[in-house]
């Protein structure tokens, strides 16, 4: 009920907006494109080049799993030829409504032909001995949408973002055929790269993290994440007790935070073992020199950990 008033607000405020800022919203004769979250932009604009004029629906610091649209930004939507979703939260209640308010709008999944895995939690990982995703066993969670954090999931959907383009645009498919095959050798290099940041960790490296966004980076590595955060909760009375003892016991030196979540359980846990709070942003608009960034952190802060020393963890939160 919330929402759908929250949704009508935003529909009676529109045609007022459109009055007085229809001319001024888009000032290009580019492709009107907009985007579900930041990273996005950079892929869309490596492909799309100066054919493209994109908008981001999350703004910069703002939560993808909470987000509701400003009403300028309904109205840049409603002037839009095209929007790139990425399977985020929001997407779940917005995306439908985006379409009623611009029908001619096409929408493309950049998703399409990726397969998530559940966001694991760190008791569901204990009770494997190793990450459930690399098993198939989704019953552990809900999928983790953050496919835009590996480089080798950039390249799927860096093929949607390329023949969607075609599809609109296709008297440009030169222009948008170099600047994909560019972009491929761009993310190419930068899995080399980070290959040779992680050079050295055995296999079970592992890095402590609130929430668990980096899943799908750290695979390809032979990395681990071990996520603080419950199911989308904070964890409470053994479970965090057992973290505490779990991180001293395996040195941890570092747990790394994103500024979108509360870091309220991270801070207990680096304070009871004297390390230090990190920011890892997985919304960065540099995406490409972030990730970077991001490897060379984890590699700095890795602590091998092995699931098989470890006893049964606590299940229930008290």
């Amino acid at each position: 009920m919330k929402n759908t008033l929250k949704i009508l607000a935003l529909m009676i405020q529109i045609p007022i907006l459109l009055c007085t800022h229809f001319s001024t919203v888009w000032a290009t004769d580019a492709l009107k494109v907009m985007v579900s979250i930041v990273p996005q932009k950079y892929f869309v604009e490596k492909i799309g080049g100066d054919r493209v004029a994109v908008s981001v629906m999350v703004l910069p610091g703002a939560n993808p799993a909470t987000y509701e649209p400003r009403p300028r930004q309904m109205v840049a939507l409603i002037q839009s030829e095209m929007y790139f979703a990425m399977g985020v939260p929001f997407e779940e209640i917005w995306l439908e409504k985006f379409a009623d308010v611009n029908p001619n709008m096409r929408i493309v999944h950049t998703e399409d032909g990726i397969e998530k895995i559940p966001m694991m939690n760190w008791f569901h990982h204990e009770e494997k001995g190793a990450f459930c995703e690399a098993e198939g066993h989704s019953h552990h969670g809900t999928e983790d949408p953050h496919i835009w954090l590996s480089p080798s999931l950039v390249q799927i959907q860096s093929r949607n973002i390329f023949e969607a383009f075609l599809h609109v645009d296709p008297g440009n498919r030169d222009q948008y055929m170099a600047n994909y095959n560019a972009f491929v050798k761009e993310l190419g290099d930068l899995d080399r790269r980070i290959r040779d940041i992680f050079k050295g960790k055995g296999e079970g490296a592992a890095f402590m993290v609130y929430h668990p966004s980096w899943g799908y980076f750290a695979r390809p590595y032979g990395l681990e994440q071990i996520p603080i955060e419950i199911e989308g909760k904070e964890p409470k009375g053994r479970q965090l007790q057992h973290l505490i003892e779990m991180s001293s016991k395996e040195r941890v030196n570092a747990i790394f935070v994103q500024p979108q979540f509360s870091s309220k359980s991270a801070n207990t846990i680096a304070k009871a073992v004297g390390c230090q709070i990190i920011i890892a942003d997985p919304l960065a608009e540099n995406w490409h020199e972030n990730l970077l960034a991001v490897a060379q952190k984890f590699r700095a802060a890795l602590s091998v950990y092995s699931p098989a020393t470890q006893t049964e963890s606590p299940q229930s939160q008290e």
